[in-house]
């Protein structure tokens, strides 16, 4: 289920690329289905001719009219041969994709905390909870200043870096205030860490993905109730607490958006 919305399949053009960190890039594809019903945290499953056999997911980073955008590294082959394509370039773009943030007007002060790719999902989260008056605390963090996304969202920004090149010296989930609502994406371990200090928050979750679609069940999420989840149906979205962290990996060894 897609927060109960539709899914679509699309033949999207590339529109604009441009860096927003060292080796990272946004993406803009024409998508305008995916566009006007997106929710923060729902993710898309992109394939393109020649490309790998599975498909590659990526968090809907913004959405701007028709075009939707995506935020990535060239990690492997395949985000590489992303990068490589130009305006024009056609993708297939499969999605909204999962379950999102899920926010609803009624909390006076959230924080979004995101840890390298993991501000993917975020800017969509700023402007959804701007939208419905809830104050947005925005805590970014990077191993160092190059590293670290330009481009930010909210009432308030906080920069962290391990090195202290820029901002809190030390993580993003140490420089995090605390709110009424919670939000993170980035590394599992970054998670876990959010999972200690606030049990209640919602977390997009890294793991791999195949279809996108809950058939092929190779993104199963350990649950601490016993059990698997499916990222792509049931998360990526999770609280907390609900996740058993030890079983998940602390690191992929590819970056995952979704």
């Amino acid at each position: 289920m897609t927060n109960g919305g539709q899914v679509f399949l699309l033949d999207s053009p590339i529109t604009a690329k441009r860096e927003v960190a060292r080796d990272m890039f946004v993406l803009a594809v024409r998508a305008p289905e995916i566009a006007a019903s997106v929710r923060a945290g729902q993710f898309v499953n992109i394939g393109w001719f020649s490309g790998p056999l599975l498909r590659r997911p990526f968090s809907v980073y913004r959405e701007d009219g028709e075009n939707i955008e995506i935020i990535l590294k060239a990690v492997g082959e395949g985000t590489s041969q992303l990068l490589a394509m130009k305006p024009g370039d056609r993708l297939s773009c499969l999605g909204p994709l999962g379950h999102g943030f899920g926010l609803e007007a009624g909390p006076r002060r959230a924080v979004l905390i995101s840890g390298g790719l993991g501000v993917a999902p975020m800017p969509l989260a700023a402007g959804e909870a701007t939208k419905l008056g809830i104050h947005v605390t925005w805590v970014h963090g990077a191993r160092s200043s190059d590293e670290l996304c330009t481009e930010s969202q909210g009432h308030e920004v906080v920069w962290a870096t391990d090195d202290g090149s820029k901002g809190f010296a030390g993580t993003a989930v140490a420089a995090a205030p605390d709110a009424d609502v919670v939000l993170a994406c980035g590394p599992n371990r970054m998670l876990a860490a959010v999972a200690d200090r606030w049990p209640e928050a919602r977390v997009a979750v890294e793991t791999y993905m195949g279809c996108g679609t809950g058939v092929c069940l190779g993104c199963a999420v350990p649950l601490k109730r016993g059990g698997y989840d499916r990222a792509c149906k049931e998360g990526p979205v999770y609280r907390a607490a609900d996740i058993d962290w030890p079983s998940l990996p602390s690191h992929l060894p590819y970056a995952v958006t979704a």
